[in-house]
C-alpha cells in the first residue's frame, strides 16, 4: 500500500457517506484527481490549480494547455477535468428525451443557469416550450459575438416550426463579464421578438449568464 492510499481511502468515504458537500472546492479537485494521478499526493496539486484560476469553476473550464503547465498535471489528468462541465451540461440537454416542464422564470433561470457552467465560450441557446411550458428542445444557434444573432433569425425561427413550439427563451453567456444586457443584446432580442410574433410563437424572455448568475431582460424591463 502506497503511503497515500489510506488518505485516499478515507476521502472516497468521505464522499460516499456525507456527498460533495462536506468538501471544499480543492478537496473535491484532489479527489478527481486521484483518477488520473495515481502515484502522486494530488493536495498540492489541487492547490495549485486553484491558485492558478481561481476557483473551481475556473479550472473546469481553463483551456488544455493551460492545465497542463500546472506541474504535475498531465494531459490525461487535464482531458478529465475539462469532461466535467460538458458531461453535466450534455445531461441536462439530453433531458429532451423525458418531460421537463420549465414553466417559471426562476425554473428557467436555473436551468439555463446549469446550462452554461464553466462554459468558456459565448454561445446562444433557444429553449423550445409548449403552451404548458413542457420543454420541446433546446438547440444551439449561435456561438461567438451575440451581435450576429440576426444571422440565425432564420434558425430561430426553423427550430420554432419544427418543434411546433409556442413559447421560445433565449439565452447566452457573457464568460467574462457581468450579466447585463449590452446594446447589442437588446437590439438582436428585438429583432427576433418580432420575428418569432410574426409567425404567432411568443419570445417569452431572454436571459444573460455569468459569473453563475443570471439576469432576465423581461423581468429588467428590455423586452417589452
Amino acid at each position: 500500500m502506497g503511503v497515500h492510499d489510506g488518505h485516499r481511502d478515507r476521502k472516497r468515504d468521505q464522499f460516499l457517506r456525507c456527498g460533495a458537500e462536506s468538501f471544499a472546492e480543492h478537496e473535491l479537485l484532489e479527489l478527481l484527481l486521484f483518477y488520473a494521478i495515481p502515484r502522486k499526493d494530488t493536495n498540492p496539486i489541487a492547490h495549485a490549480l486553484i491558485d492558478r484560476f481561481g476557483s473551481l469553476q475556473g479550472v473546469l473550464s481553463a483551456p488544455l494547455e493551460e492545465l497542463t503547465q500546472v506541474p504535475d498535471v498531465g494531459k490525461n489528468a487535464a482531458v478529465l477535468i475539462q469532461l466535467i462541465a460538458p458531461l453535466y451540461r450534455q445531461s441536462l440537454i439530453f433531458a429532451a428525451d423525458h418531460e421537463v416542464v420549465l414553466d417559471t422564470r426562476e425554473r428557467i433561470g436555473e436551468y439555463f443557469r446549469d446550462i452554461f457552467i464553466a462554459h468558456p465560450a459565448e454561445v446562444m441557446y433557444q429553449l423550445c416550450l409548449d403552451a404548458k411550458g413542457r420543454k420541446l428542445d433546446l438547440c444551439k444557434v449561435g456561438e461567438g459575438d451575440v451581435g450576429s444573432v440576426g444571422l440565425n433569425v432564420r434558425r430561430i425561427l426553423e427550430n420554432a416550426l419544427r418543434t411546433r413550439a409556442v413559447l421560445v427563451v433565449l439565452a447566452h453567456n457573457h464568460p467574462s463579464g457581468v450579466a447585463l444586457p449590452s446594446g447589442e443584446d437588446k437590439a438582436s432580442t428585438e429583432i427576433v421578438r418580432e420575428a418569432l410574433d410574426n409567425m404567432g410563437v411568443r419570445l417569452v424572455d431572454h436571459f444573460i449568464i455569468a459569473d453563475n448568475d443570471y439576469i432576465s431582460m423581461a423581468e429588467s424591463g428590455f423586452l417589452l
